[in-house]
């Protein structure tokens, strides 16, 4: 999508969409009374014979009459206007793109009624997320059903400092996409050695990676980890990213852990074939760290960070972990499989220690799509954090408000704890139903060596299918990349 920022007074091409935010009470103001002007009224008789209020979400779509420079106007309700902020304006201009995304005309502008609430960059921003589109695949789509804008041309007061600051959003979006990609893959094309092909180009940014194979990981005693993969003609990587933006170049960095189970099929625990094939999507916190480390790169943040992907596929083969085996993690605590199919946790246990061990961050934050507990417990559109310290849980809590990607806090019970003791090893990998996403979060919690830490279960939230967010389309979210990104630039820069 090509992103352009104009002034008020740039001509429009026949070919436009001119698409014009607007809030509740104050329609016909700025652009919209221009566009009534223009059209000898008709945008009045519109809304006054109509129910368009500029309520949030609101569309009111009209064929530009005779005259008009623009082919299409597009009204978008954007609620009330003092509450409208930052991520409204993302999403009333990804309402926009959805409204004329198919509509054969190549460029959208977009306006707001009341120059006053304008946040260029941000709508700019909205339009990027919005036009994503995984469609490699797809060799025989008509025509009619591939999306025709292009080009978004945002109206501003001041064009230069509107371009300066897309600058930052620009490298969120590029960072967001790319997660995407990952997640959007076939598990036949993005395997654990594809997965760490894609982040080693990401050195182009200035990032430094460094990719373990299995005859390493072996020798660090990660046997949590390399159990999972035993079953995949696949071999199992972890990869690891640095970041060193810090004015100091030994500054303590802020550690990030990812889970990166490329396909599970459940191993020897199999799961039923009914939306197994979802399970290429079981890489996205791996794919979120990756999409972090990407923005921090690519918008030179001035923090030095870590970022750690435990890469592996879950199949089932005559050389496959079993229920009831006995692995021991890097750590040296032993754990007794009682289902193949509680896998993330133990890439995540060897990832986590390494992780501490090796680098001695101020703090580490491990995302995965680990439970279907978390989903049960908060629905499709929350996230679950559990922590062992407040300030970082309070800290990616806001960081999750400012930037609309919602995340609840869940408790971490001591008592809990002895769901996942076992009669012949330290642990075991499952303690049960109940409280399923509680339990795995304890016991990521046993290999954190009491560093502050936090986990997120983005089970719920890693992919939509369908998506009511307008800067989502439907498929992969990429949660995570931008509110990670928040906090470490509201919290740890400098």
């Amino acid at each position: 999508m090509d992103i352009q920022f104009v002034s008020a007074a740039t001509d429009i091409t026949e070919k436009s969409a001119l698409a014009i935010i607007v809030f509740e009470g104050a329609i016909l103001t700025g652009a919209a009374a221009d566009a009534d002007s223009q059209t000898a009224g008709v945008v009045g008789r519109a809304l006054a014979q109509g129910r368009f209020t500029g309520a949030k979400g609101q569309i009111l779509d009209l064929a530009a009459p005779a005259g008009h420079s623009a082919a299409r106007l597009v009204l978008v309700g954007a609620g009330k206007r003092e509450a409208f902020d930052a991520v409204g304006a993302e999403h009333a201009a990804a309402s926009a793109y959805g409204a004329v995304k198919l509509s054969g005309l190549t460029t959208l502008r977009i306006a707001f009624a009341d120059d006053g609430a304008a946040q260029p960059e941000r709508a700019a921003l909205g339009v990027r997320l919005a036009s994503y589109r995984f469609d490699r695949y797809r060799t025989k789509e008509p025509a009619e059903k591939k999306p025709s804008i292009v080009k978004a041309e945002v109206v501003c007061a001041d064009v230069e400092a509107a371009k300066a600051a897309f600058a930052a959003q620009a490298a969120l979006a590029d960072a967001i996409a790319f997660a995407r990609d990952l997640v959007s893959e076939p598990p036949n094309v993005l395997y654990p050695a594809e997965f760490a092909r894609r982040v080693k180009g990401l050195e182009s940014l200035g990032l430094e990676v460094e990719i373990l194979g299995e005859a390493e990981m072996e020798k660090l005693g990660m046997g949590s980890l390399l159990g999972v993969g035993r079953g995949s003609a696949k071999d199992s990587q972890l990869a690891i990213m640095r970041w060193n933006g810090a004015s100091d170049p030994a500054a303590q960095p802020v550690a990030f852990v990812g889970k990166g189970v490329c396909f599970d099929t459940g191993g020897i625990s199999i799961k039923p074939a009914d939306g197994m094939e979802d399970m290429k999507w079981d890489m996205g916190g791996a794919a979120a760290v990756a999409g972090l480390m990407h923005v921090l790169a690519g918008r030179k943040a001035k923090v030095n960070a870590v970022g750690i992907l435990g890469l592996v596929e879950n199949m089932p083969d005559g050389d496959a972990q079993r229920p009831g085996d006995v692995v021991t993690s890097m750590s040296g605590q032993t754990i007794e499989i009682i289902n193949t199919d509680a896998e993330g946790r133990l890439v995540l246990a060897d990832a986590l220690w390494y992780c501490q061990d090796r680098f001695k961050p101020r703090f580490m934050v491990d995302l995965a799509t680990l439970t279907g507990a978390i989903i049960i417990s908060l629905g499709n559109d929350y996230a679950g954090v559990f922590s062992n310290n407040d300030e970082l849980a309070d800290n990616l809590l806001a960081a999750s408000k400012a930037e609309a990607e919602p995340l609840w806090r869940m408790p971490l019970p001591a008592a809990y704890d002895k769901q996942i003791d076992s009669m012949i090893a330290d642990m075991k990998n499952t303690g049960g139903r109940p409280g399923g996403s509680i339990t795995a979060a304890l016991f990521l919690q046993r290999f954190v060596n009491g560093l502050p830490w936090a986990h997120m279960d983005i089970a719920s939230t890693a992919w939509k299918k369908p998506s009511s967010v307008p800067t989502i389309p439907e498929g992969a979210t990429g949660y995570g990349v931008r509110l990670l990104n928040r906090m470490v630039a509201d919290k740890y820069e400098g």
